[in-house]
């Protein structure tokens, strides 16, 4: 196929990487070992931990998973707990034993997490204290036998945060400074990784459906490391990058961005146990002057609206936002502040996750999540599965390296989300110009039908958004009798602000066509979001059956 996005790519950015540069991510992590050896790795609060030190520590972890508990390769392992520095140590102990790692929410309900335990058929989780009542209704219920209870100050150098006592409905359960102590004693026996073994089972879809394991595996997440390393070449420094980890680790974004790949370039991460602390967030801004920050939309709008972020002397050089569409407003603001541009990407967990991204010396918001990064090719194709032409809308199906093997132990929904010719099917409706950059549309599933015209929520709340007086909307369509569904708009107003829906329906009408006007406008005190910050537009239909 075509590739025109070839001839617009950044100096010494290659076509193609190669998904076989190493076998496994553990010889990625082994090689910065060797690298970069005594400089930090990870960091939480004021302890930092370097490459040796994590790499000890995985190691320790891996015997007690393997030696004492007798996890091995292709046994699942859950993760259930914030940004802390347990979690790193947690999972490359359990890459060392072959398992595969299964990252979930901390914050799920019960429900959640049975049905996330139960399909992956985990038998062994790490778990945050303070997740543990909810682990404890379900336990019965799943494959679970083993449970290692981690604390948010764990391996903290001078800890002053308080210890959560062991739950007493999980008689049997270690925690892991134990686990660790065990492990010093006992002899890790080397397992064979190779790009073919599963690394991660990345759930995903739950906020719109049920959920499904993607299966990542080494060489998914070799390659694109590969790819985000040659796409930054021109921008990062090797070894001194100093990267805020606010997003949480069991998130694809910030496992493969703020994790994985940190590792690969001798990066520090800064692990941030709680984003939703904004003071505390500015505070950690100026203890550690940070030279990168990888976000969402949300959290770059509250952190512009946060006393004392303006007034930081910023470090910042990389900026980089996913997970949900970038709103011009922001971005243009978060510049001005900052003078660090937002460099939007785009991908999905079931593509490790990242498949396209604006150039690295963009300065100016263009509304487009970039060119596809090297050996990545993507297809917009219509129902019929053709291909559209430049300027058409058409689902956006993506190939290459980093995308997954499939969904774990469903067959039929991969055959579902897989075009004939071996595409993944996102789900998001894209366009692509001449140059092939691509720009999201909306996803599909959120598109509104209004008189039988296609309305896209992101245009409209990218109008809205202009308004100053506006911290956040979100706009979804809504049962009508005589247009079979009109547009509504749900909006939160910054404290104090005066302003009216009639405004905002008239801003509109001066910028979109008739029926894409919003009908109705709700002003709210704040919006449903997932832990990740992404507004649940599911949410806010359900408020309107």
């Amino acid at each position: 196929m075509e590739k025109p996005w070839l001839s617009e790519y950044p100096p010494g950015v290659p076509a193609d990487i190669d998904p076989n540069e190493y076998n496994s991510v553990l010889e990625v992590v082994d090689a910065s070992v060797r690298r970069y050896g005594e400089r930090p790795a990870f960091a939480s609060f004021s302890t930092r931990l370097s490459f040796k030190e994590l790499d000890a520590l995985a190691a320790r972890f891996a015997a007690f998973l393997q030696q004492g508990l007798n996890v091995g390769k292709r046994d699942r392992v859950a993760i259930m707990a914030p940004n802390i520095l347990a979690y790193p140590v947690a999972l490359f102990g359990i890459m060392r034993t072959g398992a595969i790692t299964v990252n979930i929410n901390p914050q799920y309900t019960a429900r959640e997490l049975e049905s996330q335990l139960v399909d992956a058929g985990v038998q062994t989780i790490v778990i945050a204290a303070g997740a543990t009542p909810v682990l404890a209704e379900v336990i019965g219920r799943t494959a679970v036998r083993h449970v290692i209870v981690v604390q948010t100050g764990d391996l903290l150098h001078e800890s002053m945060l308080p210890q959560s006592p062991p739950d007493p409905r999980l008689p049997g359960c270690v925690d892991f400074q134990t686990a660790l102590d065990r492990g010093a004693s006992l002899s890790l026996q080397p397992v064979a990784v190779g790009g073919d073994d599963l690394l991660f089972l990345q759930y995903t879809g739950g906020t719109t459906g049920i959920a499904k394991g993607a299966a990542l595996t080494h060489r998914n997440l070799v390659a694109n490391l590969a790819q985000y390393a040659s796409w930054l070449a021109g921008k990062q420094v090797i070894g001194k990058e100093v990267i805020v980890t606010a997003l949480p680790l069991y998130h694809i974004f910030a496992l493969m961005a703020n994790c994985l790949s940190a590792v690969r370039m001798g990066a520090l991460s800064v692990l941030i146990a709680d984003p939703r602390d904004l003071p505390g967030l500015v505070a950690a801004f100026r203890y550690w002057r940070f030279t990168m920050i990888t976000g969402v939309n949300t959290l770059f709008n509250h952190l512009l609206n946060t006393d004392g972020f303006a007034g930081l002397e910023f470090a910042l050089r990389i900026s980089i936002g996913g997970g949900a569409a970038v709103q011009r407003a922001v971005a243009e603001r978060w510049f001005a502040v900052t003078g660090s541009p937002i460099l939007e990407g785009y991908g999905l967990s079931e593509t490790s996750p990242v498949l396209t991204m604006n150039r690295i010396d963009e300065t100016a918001y263009t509304g487009s999540i970039g060119l596809p990064w090297p050996s990545t090719e993507i297809s917009l194709r219509d129902e019929r599965g053709d291909e559209v032409p430049p300027g058409e809308p058409g689902e956006l199906c993506a190939r290459g390296p980093q995308v997954m093997q499939g969904y774990w132990n469903r067959p039929d929904a991969t055959r579902l989300a897989t075009t004939a010719d071996g595409f993944f099917r996102t789900g998001d409706i894209a366009t692509v110009d001449e140059h092939g950059y691509f720009r999201i549309v909306d996803r599909k599933k959120d598109m509104i039908l209004v008189s039988g015209f296609n309305v896209y929520p992101n245009e409209i709340e990218g109008v809205i958004a202009t308004r100053r007086e506006v911290v956040e909307c979100a706009c979804v369509g809504v049962p009508d009798e005589q247009t079979g569904e009109a547009v509504k708009v749900y909006v939160v107003k910054r404290p104090g602000a005066d302003i009216r829906a009639a405004e905002l329906v008239a801003l509109c009408r001066k910028q979109l066509a008739a029926y894409k006007v919003p009908k109705q406008v709700e002003f709210l005190d704040e919006l449903p979001k997932t832990n990740v910050g992404k507004i649940l537009r599911r949410a806010l239909k359900a408020r309107d059956p």
